[in-house]
C-alpha cells in the first residue's frame, strides 16, 4: 500500500528527533572514533542540518534527544556491557561539560527542544519525550542520528510502542559497521517505520 506523505509528514503533527548528535559521542571530542567516522563518511551532519532548517520552515518541531550523566555517574546504570564500557570512556558526556552540546553544524534554534536521559540506551523510557511530543500534537517522528544499531532501533521501536508513527531519514541514521547497519534498516527497521531520505522528507514538505 502506498503511504501518502503529505499526511505522514504533516508539519503540524511531525517531530524531527536528533539521536546523540552530540560532540562527545559523533563530533570533535568523541570518544568512540570509529562511529565518528562512519557520520563523517555518509555526511550525516550536513544532510540531517538540511533536514532540520527545512523542518523549521514549515514549523514541524526539531527535538534533541541527548545522554548526559552526572560526575558521579549517580543515577546511570551500568547495567549492559556497552554502558559499562561508555561509562568508563574517559570523555563520558557530563552534565554541563562541551561533550553534551549538538554537533557543530546542527546548532539549535530557538524553537528546537530537548530531551536528556541519563540511562538506558534510547529516549522515551524514563525521559520527557513522550509528554513533550503530546503536547505539540505529534504523530509521527522522523529519526536521524546514532546508533542504527542499538539507538535509532530503540527509538523506532519505543516509539511504535507509544502509538507514534516512524519515519527514518536513511540518509541521517548510520551504525557500525555500515553494511550491519544497512541489512538493519532493511531486514527489521522496514517493519517498523518508513525509510525515506531526507531529500524525500524535504519535497514533501515542498508539495
Amino acid at each position: 500500500m502506498a503511504v501518502d506523505l503529505l499526511e505522514l509528514l504533516d508539519p503540524s503533527a511531525t517531530a524531527v528527533l536528533t539521536m546523540e548528535l552530540q560532540r562527545g559521542v559523533v563530533g570533535d571530542l568523541a570518544a568512540m572514533p570509529h562511529l565518528r567516522d562512519a557520520v563523517d563518511a555518509a555526511d550525516l551532519v550536513p544532510s540531517t542540518a538540511r533536514l532540520l532548517a527545512a523542518a523549521r520552515a514549515v514549523d514541524a518541531r526539531v527535538i534533541h534527544c541527548t545522554a548526559m550523566f552526572r560526575s558521579d555517574r549517580a543515577g546511570s546504570p551500568a547495567n549492559t556491557p556497552f554502558a559499562a564500557a561508555a561509562l568508563r570512556y574517559p570523555v563520558a558526556l557530563t552534565i554541563g561539560s562541551p561533550e553534551v552540546e549538538v554537533v557543530p553544524g546542527l546548532e539549535r534554534a530557538a524553537s528546537d527542544l530537548e530531551s536528556a536521559r541519563m540511562h538506558g540506551m534510547s529516549p522515551f523510557i524514563g525521559t520527557n519525550l513522550d509528554p513533550m511530543l503530546r503536547a505539540e500534537g505529534i504523530r509521527t517522528v522522523v529519526a536521524t542520528g546514532v546508533s542504527v544499531n542499538v539507538g535509532i532501533f530503540g527509538l523506532a521501536l519505543e516509539a511504535v510502542n507509544f502509538g507514534y508513527r516512524v519515519v527514518i531519514a536513511t540518509d541521517c541514521v548510520t551504525g557500525i559497521p555500515t553494511d550491519y547497519a544497512a541489512a538493519v534498516l532493511t531486514n527489521s527497521l522496514s517493519l517498523l517505520a518508513t525509510r525515506i531520505t531526507s531529500s524525500g522528507i524535504i519535497q514533501a514538505w515542498q508539495a
